[in-house]
């Protein structure tokens, strides 16, 4: 094939093909007509001498040949796009908006930070922040969401990723709790708790107090000992767990710098857990299309900052 007669916009379609599996989506994601798309998919297949997407049970499913194509166009692509881009700095006069899903976790202790760094750097901009359930990770993938802040278990291997801290786990309570003196394992067991979500990306579904696979981090610390706390309350929610932690002698057991939130506040009491838990890794990830983006850059620096200095203050 000699390659100097390809139409670049080719490649475009074929990428946004690949990714969506549907001519509408891909017209609407490159801002052109269906039958504009519809007749770069005929180009595309004359061109490869490959069907590139086939109607099956599933929709609209990839030919082999295209399967193998689509990294190496997708590559080639980023790789375009970064050495046309102009070296720029961001204006930090502009009204963007930038998108963020972040977990409760994440919006809880990291956001207000963020927030009040951008105010200060930057007042014309608009921060939209989205739950996990509102997002997945093909909208990330996609740029539809400038960044997604949470504990992942795995990511795909094309998101780049970076972390923001790594932190352990407080058992919080009020501080009138009997327990406060003489707090071990014993005392754990016998009170009861508030769970918080894990929530990644998705909706979320109910809870079984039996099902320690899915409760988390804390649970599946407990059941390495063998065993088990006595859950009354769940929550998705970090804020209602440590207002729960004031009543009924409950206990929150939430990631530290959540808990830190009310270091100062006498109602409470914060102790270490009586038993070990792994600690959790706080994550912001972002798709390839926004890596070279200067807009972008700029703002994952500033998350970046506002971690730093809060996990600064809270050592």
């Amino acid at each position: 094939m000699n390659i100097s007669g390809i139409d670049l916009n080719l490649l475009i379609y074929f990428d946004v093909l690949l990714r969506e599996k549907n001519v509408t989506r891909a017209a609407s994601m490159l801002n052109i007509t269906q039958p504009a798309m519809s007749n770069g998919l005929r180009r595309l297949r004359t061109l490869l001498n490959d069907p590139v997407l086939v109607r099956t049970s599933n929709g609209m499913t990839p030919t082999e040949k295209s399967r193998k194509l689509a990294p190496v166009i997708r590559k080639l692509l980023l790789e375009l796009e970064e050495a046309l881009q102009e070296e720029k700095e961001f204006d930090q006069s502009s009204e963007r908006v930038f998108r963020i899903m972040a977990s409760d976790y994440a919006e809880s202790t990291l956001i207000p930070r963020l927030l009040s760094k951008l105010r200060k750097v930057a007042p014309n901009m608009t921060v939209d922040i989205m739950t996990p359930s509102d997002v997945t990770f093909h909208d990330v993938e996609e740029g539809k969401i400038d960044m997604a802040i949470n504990r992942f278990d795995e990511l795909p291997q094309s998101f780049y990723q970076k972390t923001l801290w790594h932190d352990s786990f407080t058992c919080m309570m009020n501080a009138d709790n009997p327990i406060v003196n003489k707090f071990n394992l014993n005392h754990y067991l016998a009170s009861k708790h508030v769970w918080v979500s894990k929530t990644g990306f998705g909706v979320g579904v109910g809870m079984n107090p039996n099902d320690v696979q899915k409760l988390g981090w804390v649970d599946e610390a407990l059941n390495r000992l063998g065993k088990k706390r006595d859950i009354t309350v769940f929550t998705r929610n970090y804020n209602v767990a440590m207002q729960l932690a004031l009543q009924d002698e409950l206990i929150a057991t939430l990631p530290t710098q959540a808990a830190l939130i009310h270091k100062n506040n006498s109602n409470y009491t914060l102790l270490e857990p009586p038993f070990p838990i792994p600690n959790i890794e706080l994550k912001m990830i972002w798709s390839p299309l926004l890596h070279h983006d200067a807009s972008h850059i700029w703002f994952r620096q500033l998350v970046l900052e506002a971690a730093t200095e809060l996990w600064a203050d809270n050592k």
